[in-house]
């Protein structure tokens, strides 16, 4: 990083800190989780609500369970992984803006929503040293539930922010005689830094296994300096029913196609073609102080509004506030535990599937936890 950041797009009482904050990058070692950003980087949303952009199409979700072949529900929850991988890095941010930092959760902070077809999630930060977002997803009409945890890891390389996602999700088919799935994360790069105009890409590989045998590699790629595409994915499907590898390929946020063994390519999945549907969440005066959004409503409205000491100020006063009960439980003793959630060390059902990610991927997958956040009205270990 030789040259100087460029500025021009950076509110003029930003400037400062934005070039210190570009400085600290250049020479920090280590998780940049609570390095503190400049206030006109934040984007007025709290990271536990991204939890929500997993089910950026509802009606995907809900579609796993409805083909009659494990085979076909097998490409049904690509089909859904592909429309959340949109939801949780693409679609969520306005046309015409770039990436934004969202606010780190506070420890018990929630988030609930739902939508029209009556699928609901549930979202709860369940650990703060280190940072995970517990989430549930259900929808009891179609059957379909789904438990899982995310953290991250970050890193400074070059010009980019390295994101090394930790945690899973594992789906249940209740009507399907309990068939699960489990989804890896992929990693994510923040590029665009340097310009004050950041963009998310994934990179590396990511896995989904069924308990009917189905697996599937997911490799990311992007846009090289000659040839390529932004936001590419080859999905590798195996299955010792299959007579070769079943291929999906395109665009983890637009167009993808299917071929089958010595078949001809076939259209896979369109998001494009699809509406986001609205979740329905609780007005503000409707919700309890630790959700997200009566939490963060003061900083959030700073923020829109372009007040960044204002922003700095309320930020800084609920992370002191936080700072201070936590330091009151250590020395009361006191034992905090979430709200919704428990966390299964050895968890039966994630063990299986994750050996069998293991045997099918010939051990290149790193396992990133080992435990499993689980709903507690879903926590009996199968």
């Amino acid at each position: 990083m030789s040259s100087e950041p460029v500025l021009d797009s950076v509110p003029a009482d930003q400037q400062g800190s934005f070039s210190s904050f570009l400085k600290t990058l250049a020479s920090f070692t280590g998780d940049l989780s609570n390095l503190t950003c400049p206030s006109f980087l934040l984007a007025p949303i709290s990271l536990l609500e991204y939890s929500a952009f997993w089910i950026d199409q509802p009606e995907l979700f809900n579609a796993i369970t409805k083909p009659e072949t494990a085979e076909d529900r097998f490409y049904a929850a690509m089909k859904w992984y592909i429309s959340a991988l949109n939801g949780s890095f693409a679609s969520r941010v306005p046309k015409g803006e770039w990436e934004k930092k969202p606010f780190n959760p506070v420890l018990g902070e929630q988030f609930y929503c739902g939508w029209d077809d009556e699928t609901r999630i549930v979202c709860e930060q369940v650990s703060h040293h280190p940072p995970i977002s517990g989430f549930f997803v259900e929808n009891k009409k179609s059957g379909v539930y789904l438990n899982g945890h995310d953290g991250q890891k970050t890193r400074f390389s070059g010009t980019q922010m390295l994101v090394d996602q930790v945690g899973h999700c594992v789906i249940h088919l209740k009507n399907r005689n309990d068939e699960t799935y489990l989804f890896t994360l992929p990693s994510l790069s923040v590029n665009g830094i340097w310009y004050a105009a950041p963009y998310v890409e994934l990179y590396g590989t990511s896995y989904v296994q069924s308990s009917t045998g189905f697996f599937a590699q997911v490799d990311y790629s992007t846009k090289g300096w000659i040839s390529g595409e932004l936001h590419h994915f080859k999905a590798t499907v195996s299955h010792e029913s299959l007579s070769g590898p079943t291929i999906l390929e395109g665009q983890w946020t637009a167009k993808s196609t299917i071929t089958k063994h010595k078949q001809y390519a076939a259209d896979f999945l369109d998001l494009t073609a699809l509406e986001r549907p609205t979740p329905n969440v609780d007005p503000l005066d409707k919700q309890g102080p630790l959700e997200s959004r009566a939490l963060w409503a003061k900083v959030s409205d700073a923020l829109k509004t372009g007040d960044y000491a204002a922003a700095s100020a309320e930020k800084s006063h609920i992370e002191n506030q936080k700072r201070t009960e936590r330091k009151d439980r250590e020395e009361s003793g006191e034992e905090w535990n979430p709200q919704h959630f428990v966390k299964v060390d050895g968890d039966s059902v994630y063990g299986e599937l994750n050996a069998q990610i293991c045997a099918n991927s010939k051990y290149k997958y790193q396992e990133q936890d080992g435990f499993s956040w689980v709903f507690k009205e879903y926590s009996v270990n199968k």
